[in-house]
């Protein structure tokens, strides 16, 4: 793609880089194809390739973004498929993340809508606020109608809609400590906790924690670490963002440095794709850039992790048909595809996949609050092919994917680890059907 920015312009090193993304698209339209809004909405303006001839008309002509800017971005979900499917290298997802942010720099949006985003800041990337706010949620679910009827109120409808009618208590497996191996010591990872995940689903990071552990593996839960940044990041914000990530830097560069780190297991392959992108995120920041590319380097899904251990014959044969769920952020945000089907077909689990598996669900971070209808469509389109593979229970690898495909079925979601857990001697998790595990012979 010709571009037209002028030497001032490409001064702005958020304007350089887009430049260099642009220049590569070739207007092919393969992208369109495997889109899940232009799939949906069928608009040109609301696939990548709209999107890019928008956001290059926006930054070229140095402008502010408009209303139709601002609608058609937002509606981008950051799935990434596009760029699974692209055959000439364009970085969608570094040129997106820059239209955000100008966008956050530049555009005035309404209040109603200034105020929701404004509160997910504040709140999501916060267990205890989390926490908190759930609990008062049980009191707001009369007002949904009401909010459903008035359109700048919807997302506070699907809010509440997406709440848990109850919680977990609180794991002391999210305590900062180290939780020693149980065998003979083979490795040492810290493990990270999250925002969300800990409230809404505590009993993923305690499965991880119980698997690694039992496999020889030394897990650290560093103190201080927190919100990877990612939800606010897709927001637009990004110095809220940056310095989450200076954060956790810093605190897995100390790990690193007094006990050494083997690796930094996440478990929300949201996180994931996030943390693996620190190096570019902090390239600008010369205090940070070398620390922020190591702990780049060193972070993995925990199905990665898994597969680079040699790991026993599993405790049981569960016989259990799985239908496996790949989160956006794992196939096409980190490319792992084969690792977690490999695990749990390995751990004697049938493992089925989807229709349509490269379409997003329609989690994608706030994505499902903020665009709560085109959210649902996605989620309706995903729970269909889902339960016609005759599956019954499904596994994904992301917290976001679990929240919002639960809301759409009634067959019982799981993390994967959760799954592997159960299969290499761990319990078995509280909403899979009652099994009959067979001991494996090998044990």
């Amino acid at each position: 793609m010709q571009t037209n920015f002028t030497p001032e312009q490409l001064l702005d090193p958020g304007v350089a880089e887009s430049e260099k993304i642009l220049r590569k698209c070739v207007h092919c339209g393969f992208c369109t194809a495997t889109c899940p809004t232009y799939v949906t909405l069928g608009n040109e303006l609301d696939s990548p390739r709209g999107r890019i001839y928008l956001i290059k008309d926006m930054l070229e002509n140095g402008r502010a973004a408009d209303e139709q800017i601002v609608k058609h971005v937002d509606r981008c979900l950051s799935c990434l498929a596009c760029m699974t499917t692209c055959p000439s290298g364009v970085n969608y997802m570094h040129l997106v993340d820059n239209a955000r942010a100008h966008i956050e720099k530049t555009y005035k949006r309404p209040f109603i809508n200034r105020l929701t985003r404004a509160l997910l800041a504040l709140v999501l990337p916060y267990p205890s606020r989390f926490r908190l706010a759930l609990t008062a949620a049980r009191f707001g679910r009369p007002l949904i109608p009401l909010f459903k009827s008035v359109a700048a109120l919807k997302p506070m409808a699907a809010m509440l809609e997406l709440a848990p009618k109850s919680l977990a208590a609180k794991s002391s497996y999210a305590e900062a400590g180290t939780h020693k191996a149980k065998t003979a010591k083979r490795g040492r990872v810290a493990i990270l906790t999250g925002c969300a995940q800990p409230v809404l689903a505590p009993e993923i990071n305690e499965a991880t924690i119980r698997l690694l552990t039992r496999l020889g593996i030394e897990v650290t839960v560093p103190k201080g670490e927190g919100c990877c940044g990612a939800l606010v990041h897709h927001m637009g914000r990004e110095e809220a963002a940056l310095e989450n990530a200076r954060r956790n830097v810093d605190i897995w560069t100390r790990e690193l440095e007094n006990g050494g780190l083997d690796a930094i297991v996440i478990t929300a392959s949201g996180c994931g794709t996030t943390i693996k992108d620190y190096g570019y995120m902090l390239r600008l920041d010369a205090a940070y850039k070398e620390k922020a590319a190591r702990i780049s380097a060193l972070a993995k899904d925990v199905t990665e992790y898994l597969t680079m251990l040699d790991l026993p014959e599993a405790a049981y044969q569960t016989g259990v048909t799985v239908a496996y769920h790949s989160a956006c952020s794992m196939q096409h945000g980190q490319k792992i595809t084969r690792q977690p089907k490999d695990l749990l077909k390995a751990a004697g689990f049938i493992v089925k996949e989807p229709a349509e598996g490269h379409l997003c669900c329609g989690s994608a971070g706030t994505y499902n609050i903020l665009q709560p209808e085109i959210a649902r469509t996605l989620r309706n389109r995903k729970v269909k092919n889902i339960e016609a593979t005759g599956a019954s229970l499904i596994a994904t690898g992301n917290i976001g994917c679990i929240t919002q495909i639960a809301t759409g079925t009634r067959l019982p979601i799981v993390h994967t680890v959760e799954l592997l857990d159960w299969a290499y001697g761990g319990p078995q998790p509280s909403c899979v059907p009652q099994a009959k595990p067979v001991l494996n012979i090998a044990e």
